[in-house]
């Protein structure tokens, strides 16, 4: 069984939560690096003070003055540097003078000497739970001692730094995660909210039934993103409602026309058993209802062909069949149907072959033949022309009858469709005819079409000369 896929309000949830936070912990990231970077600068401010202090210090009365004094001017040197600490050193490692109590002897032995103090020369160190920003620079001194430079190893603590930074990083954790399932409960009651459209179309579409098809939807009183779902929406209500009616109709149609013949068989045995008869009255009255009987198998079986043909089950075998042998075969056939009615048969053209299924184009031929006879007034002429084009055969169907609205030209091809009612149920065919001729057509790749013009109706076919078979 396949799973069921995650709801969109989840997904756009999620989706909209991670950026959310994947922002915000960049923003903190940010911040942090930001806030780090101004202390470290604080810092290279506050060494760069202290050595220039130390400097001016030591450029002040020459060294031979007492060492005591020399003490207490570096020692004054960094008042007001309270994190402050320094170690001066001659090259030859003797040191001079270091804050009391500092920790700078292995800091000022491992770490590289610079001539400036910037952020990329200054090195953090720990010692003793303490943690440190120091450096070790080289101090030109003329007069102290013999004019030899002095090693300067300068550091602050940072403690109070860090303990900033990591109570900001916890605040920043706590923050973060509060903002995240803010934007995500907001994010939901926002796709919530956006999604309202939806479930009112939803209830809209729910209240649609059988007997209310005509409802459409109003796409102007939707979101634009849902326009285009309103509109193929009704325009598949519309093609709904079309078959709906169309299947209304034909059941209507086939209940009309099958009680006809079962009312005449009711009838008649009724007739036939009120009394006793002779064998030969019996044997008519079988004759009349096995007329009946094969009507109603004629009107079963064009019913089962259209199915058939909805259902896209019609598999033409291919041959090649030649259009004007076709009917001519056919006028041999309805002859004597049509001089009964006083009708002529004419046959206008050259011979033209088409790949197609021989007995389904002849019986699309032949209901052709028969519904212009049936239609045609006494001492008319059925014309049928046959013709060639690119790729395809043209074969017409012309007899003169009253003209038809242009309204009812597109409807012939529907099943039981009579587009008057002088014509309905004259008991000469049950109005499947024109569909089946529709249907093979269609099947064959080709198109009908009728048109009603100057007391004349005609059907014109047309037929790929060339079909590819599935």
């Amino acid at each position: 069984m396949a799973r069921r896929p995650v709801s969109l309000a989840l997904r756009l949830t999620v989706s909209i939560g991670a950026v959310m936070t994947v922002v915000l912990l960049t923003f903190g990231w940010m911040v942090e690096r930001s806030i780090n970077s101004h202390f470290v600068q604080q810092d290279v401010d506050e060494l760069n003070a202290v050595v220039q202090s130390l400097a001016k210090s030591l450029s002040g009365p020459p060294a031979s003055q007492e060492s005591n004094a020399l003490r207490q001017r570096l020692a004054a040197a960094i008042s007001g540097h309270h994190n402050a600490q320094f170690r001066i050193s001659d090259l030859t490692g003797n040191v001079i003078y270091a804050t009391p109590n500092s920790n700078l002897d292995g800091f000022a032995r491992l770490a590289p000497i610079t001539d400036t103090i910037d952020l990329d020369s200054v090195k953090i160190w720990r010692d003793k739970g303490q943690t440190y920003r120091g450096a070790v620079v080289q101090l030109m001194q003329k007069g102290f001692p013999d004019g030899k430079p002095l090693t300067i190893a300068v550091a602050t603590g940072i403690n109070f730094h860090l303990h900033y930074l990591e109570s900001f990083r916890s605040y920043l954790r706590i923050i973060t995660v509060a903002a995240c399932l803010i934007a995500i409960l907001a994010t939901w009651l926002a796709v919530y909210q956006g999604h309202a459209p939806i479930r009112r179309i939803s209830r809209e579409i729910r209240r649609i039934k059988s007997d209310q098809l005509h409802i459409r939807l109003a796409p102007e009183t939707v979101p634009v993103e849902l326009t285009e779902l309103a509109i193929s929406f009704n325009d598949m209500l519309e093609r709904i409602e079309g078959v709906f009616r169309r299947l209304s109709n034909f059941s209507a149609d086939i209940a009309h026309e099958l009680r006809t013949p079962i009312t005449n068989l009711k009838t008649q045995t009724e007739v036939a058993l009120s009394q006793a008869r002779s064998v030969e009255q019996y044997r008519e009255i079988l004759y009349s209802n096995l007329e009946e009987y094969e009507r109603m198998a004629k009107m079963v079986g064009d019913m089962l062909f259209l199915a058939q043909a909805d259902n896209k089950l019609l598999k033409p075998e291919l041959v090649i069949v030649d259009l004007a042998a076709e009917v001519r075969s056919l006028f041999d056939y309805f002859e004597a149907w049509a001089e009964e009615r006083m009708v002529t048969l004419t046959l206008v053209g050259a011979d033209v072959g088409v790949q197609g299924d021989r007995l389904m184009i002849r019986r699309a031929l032949s209901n052709l033949l028969s519904n212009a006879i049936r239609n045609t007034p006494k001492a008319g002429v059925v014309t049928v022309s046959v013709s060639s084009a690119p790729n395809k055969a043209v074969l017409s169907v012309e007899n003169p009858a009253a003209a038809i609205s242009p309204e009812h030209l597109p409807h012939l091809f529907d099943r039981f469709y009579r587009p008057d009612a002088s014509r309905q149920r004259s008991g000469e065919g049950a109005g499947l005819g024109l569909a089946i001729v529709k249907s093979i057509v269609e099947a064959h790749g080709g198109s009908i079409s009728a048109t009603s013009a100057a007391n004349l109706i005609i059907f014109e076919m047309t037929l790929p000369t060339q079909m590819h078979s599935e």
